[in-house]
């Protein structure tokens, strides 16, 4: 990966779906193709979903009312960006100049070097 990070306001752009400048192309693909991808999409999911969470518990009412509905909302909002998790950082990438199907053959290939080297690992320890 590239020595460019976003700052926290590219970074709460990026998270709206907003495109980021040419020199952070390499951070995306880091980004949603890495070891934590997965939480790091959940990190993003989120901070998308912090200003309803606000807007909710500002409203008059009792506040177990309030928490419930946060609770279900939190609920609802992270069931749907899971269940399009995959697409979600397949569109990222694209966005930010890189081929269709790149974030998973990445992830594919970071998965097979990962389990290469945990299997070459345990044959060279001696056994039990």
């Amino acid at each position: 990966m590239g020595k460019h990070r976003p700052n926290a306001p590219q970074w709460v752009w990026y998270t709206f779906g907003g495109r980021l400048p040419a020199h952070l192309a390499e951070w995306v693909l880091h980004d949603v193709t890495c070891r934590t991808w997965v939480l790091r999409h959940l990190l993003r999911a989120l901070t998308q979903l912090a200003p309803f969470c606000v807007v909710v518990l500002l409203l008059p009412g009792p506040l177990h009312i309030r928490l419930s509905s946060l609770t279900l909302g939190l609920l609802v909002g992270l069931f749907y960006s899971i269940s399009a998790m995959g697409e979600s950082c397949e569109h990222r990438v694209i966005k930010h100049g890189y081929p269709p199907g790149i974030g998973r053959e990445t992830r594919a290939m970071y998965r097979e070097v990962r389990r290469a080297t945990r299997d070459e690992v345990r044959r060279r320890r001696p056994p039990e």
